[in-house]
């Protein structure tokens, strides 16, 4: 049983290839002493992973005025965030933006672009997008477009893209309680799409959205099953003017058992860390020796980022390796 075992013993078997599963007392997690459980998560980082950190950077290519009524999200047409609305940015100013963050030493780079997809001229904007980041950058590409179709992650394949980013956001229980134009299910056909296409699927979540702790682990065990390889964690900004604008933030305590125990639950992963980290200790160094072992970088979407020089200078000081690896990637396996 889980529960009689600690931290470290829990983490050797998982190294001996022990794999948590549904259905199993996983209470230990929650229940056993903080510092125990990240020691063992990094552990487990240290074998799965090494020292690498892997870092992505991301572009709003389309803002605003998004259809689906998740509650957390400053895109959503439905809140009133006062964010900058845009239909596209340039092929020029994305190229631009990519080859800044390629000299700055990050490993891949995604377009992200609001509402619930892409279609018609607008996706064939971003595949010729792509096509160019592809003939003139040499790191890894990541698309985040929505709900696309088998041909179209075919398309984005061809175009040179290697990842696709894809949130299931939380448990399928808590789902319905934070958007209701879209469903879990759906969330779950278009990760599936594009690993049959070939993509490798970034895919996490949130935390902090009013989820328990069950959630959470439902959330990790989700991805599990699912062979996801990178899985971002955002612990929620409350942004004034969403649904969620006065849910209190995570403690950081929360944050970091939450971080530690996906790493016990998906451990060939990179446990990615992203919105939020300004809610832990010197701005998520202690995540790294917890757990995680990749991060967005810059500046994300519409909550506080961190710039890549402030990053790499972070991870060096904690020894760590910022080399470039394949895409989506971990340290011991492609």
């Amino acid at each position: 049983m889980t529960n009689l075992l600690n931290p470290k013993q829990l983490a050797q078997n998982i190294i001996d290839g022990r794999r948590l599963k549904r259905g199993e007392d996983l209470s230990l997690l929650l229940t056993c002493d903080l510092e125990e459980l990240r020691q063992g998560a990094d552990i487990l980082r240290r074998h799965f992973c090494g020292d690498h950190v892997d870092l992505c950077t991301i572009i709003n290519g389309r803002s605003g005025r998004c259809s689906e009524d998740c509650a957390y999200c400053a895109q959503s047409a439905k809140h009133h965030t006062g964010i900058a609305e845009y239909e596209s940015l340039s092929p020029e100013e994305i190229l631009a933006n990519a080859q800044l963050n390629e000299r700055e030493g990050v490993h891949r780079f995604a377009i992200v672009t609001s509402g619930r997809s892409l279609c018609g001229q607008s996706f064939d904007e971003v595949l010729a997008t792509f096509k160019t980041l592809r003939d003139n950058c040499s790191f890894g590409l990541c698309a985040s477009h929505g709900f696309l179709s088998a041909k179209q992650f075919a398309q984005l394949v061809e175009a040179g893209v290697t990842s696709y980013h894809h949130n299931i956001e939380t448990s399928r229980r808590f789902f319905p309680k934070i958007c209701s134009t879209h469903t879990y299910e759906d969330k779950m056909r278009t990760i599936r799409l594009a690993q049959q296409a070939g993509l490798c699927v970034c895919s996490g979540g949130i935390i902090g959205l009013g989820e328990n702790w069950e959630d959470r682990l439902d959330m990790a065990i989700s991805l599990a099953e699912l062979g996801i390889k990178s899985i971002p964690i955002n612990a929620l900004m409350a942004i004034p003017g969403t649904q969620l604008e006065n849910q209190s933030p995570l403690p950081a305590a929360d944050i970091l058992r939450t971080i530690a125990f996906f790493r016990y639950i998906n451990p060939e992963a990179n446990i990615r860390l992203a919105a939020g980290r300004k809610l832990l200790p010197e701005n998520g160094a202690t995540a790294f020796l917890g757990g995680a072992s990749a991060s967005i970088t810059g500046n994300m979407l519409t909550t506080s980022g961190t710039t890549i020089r402030e990053d790499m200078a972070l991870l060096k000081k904690l020894g760590f390796d910022t080399t470039p690896l394949s895409p989506c990637s971990s340290a011991n396996k492609s």
